[in-house]
């Protein structure tokens, strides 16, 4: 795993489209849009983030910060991006294990996440011993 920095942000804007607008997302990324986001979110105070390559092709990256709570530090994982063609070989598991490892030696004691209930990805967390939180709920409002 190596640091995602701003220098390498432009593979991880590629990658992140090529993801995001296949299936089973089906979203409508543009390069500007995904650009912005990811740029945004690096920029964020408490950043911390990994690429995955290998043969040096990214095929990878991990995302997110940390903010502080009333019982310490917790760490919002915004992003998980793994190459389409390489997805259910483990390699999103090995990318969340090694984030998890970088979060306990900063003393990081909790990781959250939103993602979409009922699909590919609620089960991948899940198999990754994650549990959905009963004391929240997400809500929205459409302006």
């Amino acid at each position: 795993m190596i640091p995602i920095t701003i220098e390498k942000m432009e593979q991880c804007i590629e990658l992140y489209i090529n993801v995001f607008n296949s299936e089973p997302w089906n979203e409508t990324w543009t390069y500007q849009a995904a650009k912005e986001r990811l740029t945004d979110l690096i920029q964020t105070p408490k950043f911390l983030g990994f690429s995955l390559y290998e043969n040096g092709d990214l095929i990878g990256f991990i995302a997110g910060n940390s903010k502080k709570t009333y019982t310490g530090l917790t760490f919002y994982l915004a992003e998980l991006c793994i190459n389409n063609q390489i997805q259910g070989k483990g390699y999103g598991s090995k990318l969340l294990s090694c984030l998890e490892d970088e979060l306990k030696k900063i003393n990081i004691q909790s990781l959250y996440l939103l993602t979409a209930n009922e699909g590919l990805a609620e089960a991948f967390y899940k198999k990754n011993n994650y549990t959905i939180n009963e004391n929240r709920i997400v809500m929205n409002k459409n302006l």
